[in-house]
């Protein structure tokens, strides 16, 4: 099975002055060893961090023609901060990966399961 484990970080969060944010080398170090012994356990497909949302943009579809936002977006209050693809037997098994992770004080993890479109596609 394929999950993402979405980190969303708590310095993000209501911190409008993230324009410019890199995170520090130091502080990395710590994640870049988890991110290795995980990986010694389960396949990660890719891992990535994302710039703050004050660099990105937001296409929000209603009625009409979509509307381009670009950051940052007032109304977010969790913003993703970076992400695992990972192949796992279990979302139980990344909970405990999760637990392990060296984050800091007010962030989030949030697990999920990437539907597989084989399955959708067939009766099974």
């Amino acid at each position: 099975m394929q999950f993402l484990m979405l980190m969303i970080p708590g310095v993000y969060r209501g911190n409008p002055k993230l324009a410019d944010f890199k995170p520090e080398p130091k502080k990395m170090e710590p994640m870049g060893r988890f991110n290795e012994e995980m990986g010694k356990s389960l396949k990660i497909l890719s891992l990535n961090g994302l710039h703050p949302l004050q660099a990105g943009a937001r296409v929000s579809f209603g009625k009409g023609k979509p509307k381009v936002t670009d950051g940052p977006f007032i109304e977010t209050n969790e913003v993703l901060g970076g992400y695992w693809m990972i192949e796992a037997d279990s979302k139980d098994e990344l909970v405990k990966w999760a637990e392990r992770c060296p984050a800091e004080e007010g962030d989030i993890i949030e697990i999920r399961q990437i539907f597989d479109l084989a399955d959708l596609l067939t009766d099974k």
